[in-house]
This record gives C-alpha cells, structure tokens and sequence, in this order.
C-alpha cells in the first residue's frame, strides 16, 4: 500500500512538473511567432467573446437566486437592509471568479482540448514539428495570453450583472429599498476585495486553460484509448481537472488573502 501510494505521489508531482514545463515552453514560443497580434486576437474571441454570453447569463441568474436565498435569510434575523451587502461581496471575492472559471472551462476549454487532441491524432502537430514551427507556442501560447486578458474581465461582467440581478429579486420583487441596497453594495466593497477577485481570476484562467491545453495536446500520451474516444476522454478529464483545480485554487488563495 505504501509503496502504491508513493508511485501515485510520484506521477502526480512529475505531471505537475510536466505541466509547468508544458506552459513556459508555450509562453516562450508564443514570443517568436510571426504574426502574434493576429493569433492573439483569435484567441481572444475564442476565449472572451465567445463565452460572454453563457458568463452573463449565469451570473444574472446567479445574482437573482442569491438575492431571494439571502432575504428570506437576513429577514429572520431583522437585517434585509444589508442585501447589498451580503450580494455583492459573497459575488465579488467568491462566487464570480469561480463559476466564471467554471463556465468559461465548460465551454472554451472543452473545446479546445478537443481541438488540440483531433489535431494530434490527425497529425496537424506533427506538421508543425516538421516546417520548423513550435505548436506550443503556435496553438496554446496565444490561448494562455488570453486567458489571462480575458478572465478578469469576464468576472468584471459576471459581478456586476450579478449585482444588478440580486437588486431585481430584492428590490422589485421585494421591496428591499433601492437607495439602501445601492448604498450598502457601494459602502461594503473595497479595493481589496475587488482585487483579490482579480487575482483569483488570473491565476483560475491561466490554470485552467493551461491544464485543458495540456490534455488536448498530448491525447497520444495521457488518453486511455486511440482515436475519437481518447479525444473525448481527454476534453472530460481536461474539463473535470480543472474545476477541481479551481476549486482547490480558490481555498488556497482565499486562505492567503484572508
């Protein structure tokens, strides 16, 4: 048993390894690309634009469920005023980094592990290898930056959506006074909490779209089987590890900011 236990630190460490290798070697080969402007911009609206819509829906939503839950909550103990409050910041330093990362997972970066394992099993790679061009640095170095660009913007719009939304289910639908609930939100949040959920979604999407990469590009090694269902094995495993990697993240960096 130790010495199963052991074998699984092992492997767990050496892909740690391997992944933090995997994601320099692609920051690094992004910056002697022809063309990165261009590349980036691709990116960009593969990671940002195209996940706007799924970010906003959710977090209107999400803003309208905690609006409801905290009122019937703050109500037994005499305090609705202080809706805004409890929103806005149960928004800002948790829930808006972490179901942003989680969406933005859903839907970008199982796409684009799945992308990255057809173009390895299709040998588009390879080619790449053979005219001399990096594909780290070519296919993930310009998806990381973008992340990287794009995610704390997405949570900007996820929180502040969020806001609005718990302002609807508690002020129109409940007649939470509105100057009160304005007042509350805008006296409660500080600059530190607004960056320390800025710094959550740095490190959430550099991680999350660096693991889905990581997987995708290398579904020759890491996938159980060969063909389409290792390409589906590794966009499943690339988008399970990276929620539990958000997760995770999120008590480390809170427990530091705290």
């Amino acid at each position: 048993m130790i010495r199963t236990f052991g074998r699984s630190a092992l492997g767990a460490v050496s892909e740690l390894g391997e992944i933090s290798l995997f994601g320099f070697a692609a920051l690094r080969g992004f910056f002697v690309q022809r063309r990165r402007v261009s590349k980036l911009i691709v990116a960009i609206h593969e990671v940002g634009v195209r996940c706007f819509p799924i970010v906003a829906t959710v977090g209107l939503f999400t803003g309208l469920v905690m609006g409801l839950q905290l009122y019937y909550t703050l109500v037994k103990f005499g305090a609705e005023s202080a809706l805004g409050t409890a929103v806005a910041l149960s928004l800002i330093r948790e829930l808006g980094p972490v179901l942003t990362a989680l969406m933005v997972v859903g839907q970008a970066g199982s796409a684009m592990a799945s992308e990255l394992g057809i173009q390895r099993n299709d040998e588009q790679i390879d080619a790449l290898y053979t005219m001399s061009i990096d594909p780290k640095g070519f296919l993930v170095g310009p998806r990381l930056l973008a992340a990287v660009l794009c995610f704390p913007l997405l949570t900007a719009i996820f929180d502040l959506i969020g806001i609005f939304g718990g302002y609807l289910t508690g002020s129109v639908l409940l007649n939470v006074d509105s100057g009160v609930y304005w007042n509350r939100v805008f006296e409660s949040v500080s600059l530190e909490d607004v960056q320390g959920g800025f710094i959550k979604a740095l490190v959430f999407g550099f991680l999350t779209i660096l693991i889905c990469a990581y997987r995708g590009f290398n579904t020759h090694r890491k996938a159980s089987f060969p063909g389409v269902r290792g390409v589906s094995e590794s966009a499943t495993r690339a988008v399970v590890w990276s929620s539990v990697t958000v997760l995770a993240t999120d008590y480390l960096i809170t427990s530091f900011l705290l």
